[in-house]
């Protein structure tokens, strides 16, 4: 892999990184030149993500840690392990999600608490553990993954595309009361990406991944899934000194759903 240095001298943490999304930014990261700490519920998953990129980069910075987003005194341990591990963090990358199926007729309270607990309460988890290490990068960088349901609506997801829509003002408002200590907020809103995710889950019930990637032509202009590096690539972005003068901003990152 060709290694530049968008990143060089950058350190990030990246929540739900042993898979999906999260991976494909861990990798783009490194290979730009950051160091990277990655926090997942699943230490498996953590494990071989880590592994991966190191095999592929071998010059590769990247730590793990073990975490349910939801417990804030996990958020502070994992903002510690990073600082202990590489001495900064600049760019952190709130990725880690729940999903919920139930229609909001039949949504318990409960079902509420837990989506609440992680794509909401997790993301602020992070963000407060992470703001005075931001802070005093100078240039510090936060990327919200929301989703383009946040904006488009659907019905089947509604909890999931309700916290996902309070990820954005999250993020505006982090962008209006981060900006005088030089801190960047922003969000991305993927649309249908081809992740282990779903992956697992077609072939959980018996559908082919060929069957799988037949699936999504009408979810997008283009016409077909996206592959998690194309995601990737604009969190990289984002996160990065080229966007320096961007704040508050919801990049829609869905192959036109949005306009369709």
């Amino acid at each position: 892999m060709h290694d530049t240095s968008r990143l060089s001298g950058k350190v990030a943490l990246i929540t739900g990184g042993g898979g999906g999304i999260g991976a494909a930014t861990a990798r783009q990261f490194c290979a730009e030149g950051a160091a990277v700490m990655l926090v997942d519920a699943d230490a498996d998953a953590l494990a071989s993500t880590a592994a991966d990129i190191v095999r592929l980069q071998p010059q590769a910075r990247v730590g793990i840690f073990q975490a349910d987003v939801a417990d804030e005194q996990q958020a502070v341990a994992a903002v510690t392990a990073t600082i202990g591990d590489y001495g900064q963090l600049d760019i952190l990358v709130n990725n880690a999600a729940m999903r919920n199926y139930s229609a909001l007729a039949d949504a318990t309270p409960q079902e509420w608490q837990a989506i609440v607990a992680v794509n909401l309460i997790g993301t602020s988890n992070y963000c407060k553990a992470a703001l005075p290490e931001l802070r005093r990068s100078g240039k510090g960088a936060i990327v919200n993954v929301s989703s383009c349901y946040a904006e488009t609506g659907r019905k089947g997801m509604g909890l999931y595309d309700t916290t996902k829509a309070g990820m954005l003002a999250m993020t505006r408002t982090l962008a209006f009361e981060e900006a005088d200590h030089g801190v960047r907020a922003n969000a991305v809103c993927p649309g249908s990406t081809l992740t282990d995710f779903h992956i697992g889950r077609a072939k959980a019930s018996g559908k082919s991944v060929d069957l799988l990637k037949t699936q999504r032509q009408d979810t997008s202009l283009l016409g077909r899934w996206a592959d998690p590096r194309e995601i990737a690539w604009p969190i990289l972005w984002l996160a990065s000194d080229e966007a320096s003068f961007i704040t508050g901003t919801t990049l829609m990152v869905d192959g036109g759903l949005s306009i369709m």
